[in-house]
């Protein structure tokens, strides 16, 4: 892997436990490496061991950029789920699909895990920065949606206004 590219994946990391009001973006390259990882650690490893590698394969799968690696992590994710028995487990796996949630741009599902994590861990700052990331996409999308609505009221009343105007001038 090149240097650059891992220093620019911890920065983002860096970037995301310091406060910067990002969620950090994963390189094609980290989930192909951590592929080989999982792929290396099925053929004779502990349960333990390969159980680490799948979750640090769904961290940079909902980390990606591509929507289709966010979907498999989703579905990766989701599958793993109900055979997780450890709170902490379960904490970092519904924290890993809010995320997965949030950039497939499912908002609601997002803030409701985000919520769970909280409950398990009030004070987690992965969590809290998330759930603030959520709030903070949901207010934009609603004045992006008023905007939209305001200009599509408007030009309807500029066509109604103007075909008023027409039929007042036939009579």
């Amino acid at each position: 892997m090149d240097s650059k590219k891992i220093g620019k994946f911890f920065d983002s990391i860096g970037d995301f436990f310091t406060g910067a009001d990002s969620i950090p973006w994963c390189e094609s390259d980290i989930v192909l490496g951590c592929e080989r990882e999982v792929i290396a650690a099925e053929k004779d490893s502990s349960e333990e061991f390969k159980s680490e590698c799948r979750l640090r394969l769904s961290w940079a799968l909902v980390h990606s950029k591509r929507p289709e690696d966010v979907q498999r992590g989703i579905a990766m994710l989701e599958a793993a789920l109900p055979s997780t028995s450890d709170p902490l487990q379960m904490r970092e796996k519904m924290y890993l699909l809010a995320v997965g949630y949030f950039r497939s741009g499912d908002y609601s599902r997002s803030r409701q895990l985000a919520d769970r994590c909280l409950e398990i861990a009030p004070d987690w700052r992965q969590a809290i920065t998330l759930k603030k990331s959520i709030e903070d996409r949901i207010k934009k999308d609603g004045v992006i949606g008023i905007g939209i609505a305001a200009t599509a009221l408007g030009a309807v009343g500029l066509v109604a206004g103007g075909l008023a105007a027409a039929l007042s001038r036939k009579k």
